[in-house]
């Protein structure tokens, strides 16, 4: 293994003294055999002293076989001073172990540098079968230790990880899931693996597919990507904003890269991400609200007024809106008289109301005053816009998941534009008095209309009563 106190190479363990015939070939070629190894050796005799070193221990470390042999142990020159006693110790328990001992040591190369080495160590038994000594094999780690830490944080990734791991393969189908993007899927690990893109999720697959053809073909983008996606759940679909990153996966071992797939990382900002278009939401409505009271204040007429505040509500709100003033204050027993009043109007409700206002219908545009005649409106009794002004507070209404067909009835029944689906009534207030109530109208491509949206249309309702009320006023001044 190393060059022994006489000639420089491998020698048996013991004093120099005169061998045999043939035995300097024989220990001549051993030592060949042995500084020809890949691996490092060396050997200790029973008392811990260094009796071989070979020419890859040399290589790594430095020291030469005619420094190292003869030297007691690793201390003072191949190992720090703080851990000699530590290494010795567990170097030496091999003489006493059966097989092999493996160990990591900080090893001092000659020049003061450090090298981390795995030995591995194992007992020399005498003729008498007692320990004589132990020899010790060890190599560089770099390279282990790096695969064995990829390795860990592989398995720390599709284990323990706090985001979504998906490894997607060349066909954009998932290959390996971990279990947070499991969760996040709504499904088994394994129920996913080969499955395609589109039914796993509802909405945003494009978006996502273009997002892994491009990192196949040029590489990852150089910031994460927000994506609102939609999962299929036991309640109907689910939004969800995932904040993503990719990186493409190419194999090492290929002298150019070859494409083995994309790595998909993924975390659930869906909160944080409502709170932020929530609160641009509120700004942007405050803003609408103020520049609302700006312009509404140069306006001469206050019914005119009240259309300017109905504008510019409706800008990212809703499609459509409608101003219902209510004709006459309900007459004392009213209640008790309301079949004879229903009969009178025609619809079965006792609350008459009077169209003032309306956005145009079939196209964008201004809100135009209306309802010169007086006549009411035909809305049937337990209209959203009825039970409105009878409670004196907001209603929603929604046509539901139905067939686009029976949506536009459902609008046609209630006097309202044929594409409206969603809608929201808020009463029109002031000093007291119930004026009338205005509507809101969303179509298809539009959400429900939330609490939040009732907070600001009772707001908007709020204004346009002040304007009406000032209207009146003046009528009967």
């Amino acid at each position: 293994m190393s060059a022994s106190r006489r000639s420089g190479t491998t020698d048996e363990l013991g004093p120099d003294e005169p061998g045999e015939p043939g035995e300097s070939g024989g220990s001549d070629l051993l030592a060949a055999l042995l500084d020809g190894m890949d691996a490092a050796l060396c050997a200790f005799d029973a008392d811990g002293v260094v009796t071989h070193w070979n020419r890859e221990a040399e290589r790594i470390l430095g020291w030469t076989a005619a420094e190292a042999v003869g030297r007691h142990g690793f201390a003072g020159w191949a190992v720090r001073s703080a851990d000699a006693e530590e290494v010795q110790s567990r170097l030496m328990s091999a003489m006493h172990a059966p097989g092999r001992q493996v160990h990591e040591f900080a090893l001092v190369t000659k020049d003061g540098g450090r090298v981390l080495v795995r030995t591995q160590s194992a007992a020399v038994r005498g003729p008498d079968g007692k320990p004589a000594g132990l020899y010790c094999a060890f190599s560089e780690v770099h390279a282990q230790i790096d695969l064995e830490r990829s390795i860990a944080l592989s398995e720390a990734l599709f284990e323990d990880a706090a985001w979504g791991v998906v490894l997607i393969d060349a066909d954009l189908r998932p290959a390996v899931v971990n279990a947070h993007a499991a969760r996040a899927l709504g499904i088994g690990r394994t129920s996913a693996l080969g499955r395609p893109l589109g039914e796993l999720l509802t909405q945003g697959v494009e978006e996502l597919e273009a997002a892994l053809t491009h990192v196949l073909a040029e590489g990852a983008p150089p910031a994460p990507a927000e994506m609102w996606v939609a999962l299929r759940t036991p309640e109907g679909e689910k939004r969800r904003c995932w904040r993503s990153g990719f990186v493409r996966l190419a194999s090492p071992l290929a002298e150019e890269p070859v494409p083995l797939g994309v790595g998909w990382l993924f975390q659930d900002v869906t909160e944080a991400k409502q709170g932020e278009q929530e609160a641009s939401l509120l700004r942007f409505r405050t803003n609408q609200l103020h520049r609302a009271a700006r312009a509404a204040a140069e306006c001469e007429d206050p019914a005119e007024a009240a259309t300017v505040h109905l504008d510019f509500a409706l800008a990212g709100f809703a499609d459509h809106a409608l101003l219902d003033r209510v004709a006459a204050p309900p007459r004392a027993g009213a209640h008790e008289n309301g079949r004879e009043n229903g009969r009178e109007n025609g619809t079965g409700s006792t609350v008459r109301l009077v169209r003032i206002a309306a956005t145009p219908a079939g196209t964008p545009g201004p809100s135009l005053l209306t309802g010169a005649a007086g006549l009411p409106v035909c809305y049937a009794a337990g209209h959203p816009a009825v039970q409105c002004v009878e409670r004196a507070g907001s209603v929603r209404a929604d046509a539901g998941s139905v067939p686009a067909e029976l949506a536009r009835q459902w609008a046609l029944a209630r006097q309202w534009p044929d594409d409206a689906v969603h809608a929201l009534c808020a009463v029109l207030r002031s000093r007291g008095r119930t004026l009338g109530v205005v509507t809101f109208l969303r179509g298809p491509a539009r959400t429900r209309f939330e609490r939040s949206d009732t907070a600001y249309a009772e707001d908007v309702a709020a204004r346009i009563a002040a304007a009406l009320d000032l209207a009146e006023e003046a009528r009967g001044a």
